[in-house]
């Protein structure tokens, strides 16, 4: 027969605070009792009583614990009304200033090798449970070591992490469900955590693709998607984006240095290269990125605004060559505003 001292995670919960006694059986009429003691409840920890230490002092409870050659017994109070229950059965007594084992032997009570006494006290009446095995449910304050938490983070390169909040590691509060039987604990299982002062490592790490630079040869783009705002993001086929806040439809030609007096350098100050792009900074302004697609297939790819020279919704190409730059002419072209 089994004996749970607690049936719900509710009723577990608030007999935790409560008081139970487990007593192994060869109890008898003997004034010293060679018994295992079970406290829960106790400061909300159980205390096993194995020999090993003194008795605790339980005397505000009314009941009394005290240890002898042959072990430890408690003794209950005279007056107490007491529930013994037993194979379905229950009978009911008054005890007088007597121990356990007293008790059981006055009531005709013979324990079997197998069985076990839970003491309860949470109710006004002390109700002893006489089983093979009995389960309670035990409150500790355990080390408790800090968990990592990681979280992602779109705005940080794929491969990069940053520790956000170091952790500490601190004490749980933590729920076990203890099982005796036979006058052993054959199993202690975690319930579940009440609280705790570790602190968590929390961890970002980046889901971002690389973005391609300038001169990348990332081909036409495979897919466009275009927001309501006219934003939006260009994939390629090797799965890297490029995100864009707006796009314009523009006219493209090509010049190249040394030919129709372009120089080798640009009106902010950088070395001409292919990607280098003349623009009026009123309609796109110096420092753009952009990229660029015209309309018949050609893909100029990655450039950013960094040379002047021409006016209105016209952008000039550079190009490493004069023959390219006669071969590209002019053309419509669509210009991707980068973010």
């Amino acid at each position: 027969m089994k004996h749970h001292l607690q049936k719900t995670t509710h009723e577990r919960l608030i007999t935790l605070f409560s008081f139970a006694v487990v007593l192994v059986a060869s109890l008898g009429a003997t004034t010293w009792s060679n018994a295992l003691y079970i406290l829960t409840g106790v400061e909300d920890a159980a205390i096993v009583l194995d020999g090993s230490q003194e008795a605790p002092d339980l005397g505000s409870r009314m009941v009394y614990t005290s240890s002898g050659r042959s072990g430890y017994d408690v003794t209950l109070s005279s007056g107490q009304q007491v529930l013994i229950e037993r194979d379905g059965e229950t009978l009911s007594t008054r005890c007088k200033t007597e121990t356990i084992s007293q008790l059981l032997d006055r009531m005709g009570i013979t324990l079997s090798p197998l069985e076990m006494v839970a003491v309860d006290l949470s109710g006004e009446e002390i109700v002893l449970s006489v089983s093979e095995d009995v389960t309670y449910y035990d409150q500790v304050s355990e080390p408790a070591s800090f968990e990592t938490v990681r979280v992602a983070n779109p705005d940080l390169l794929e491969g990069t992490e940053n520790v956000v909040q170091e952790g500490a590691d601190g004490v749980r509060t933590s729920i076990y469900e203890v099982v005796w039987s036979n006058g052993q604990q054959i199993s202690r299982q975690f319930v579940e955590e009440l609280d705790s002062t570790a602190v968590d490592q929390i961890i970002e790490y980046g889901t971002a693709k690389p973005q391609p630079e300038m001169g990348s040869d990332l081909g036409k783009p495979v897919d466009i998607k275009k927001n309501a705002d006219g934003s939006g993001t260009l994939r390629f086929a090797d799965g890297s984006t490029l995100n864009f806040s707006g796009a314009k439809t523009m006219t493209a030609t090509a010049y190249t240095a040394g030919h129709g007096g372009a120089d080798y350098t640009t009106a902010t100050g950088t070395f001409v290269q292919v990607g280098t792009v003349a623009v009026d900074k009123n309609v796109i302004p110096l420092g753009t990125r952009m990229f660029i697609v015209t309309n018949d297939g050609i893909v100029y790819g990655m450039a950013v605004a960094e040379d002047t020279g021409v006016r209105g919704n016209v952008i000039d190409l550079y190009y490493g060559t004069y023959r390219e730059c006669i071969e590209f002419g002019r053309r419509s072209c669509t210009v991707y505003i980068l973010e």
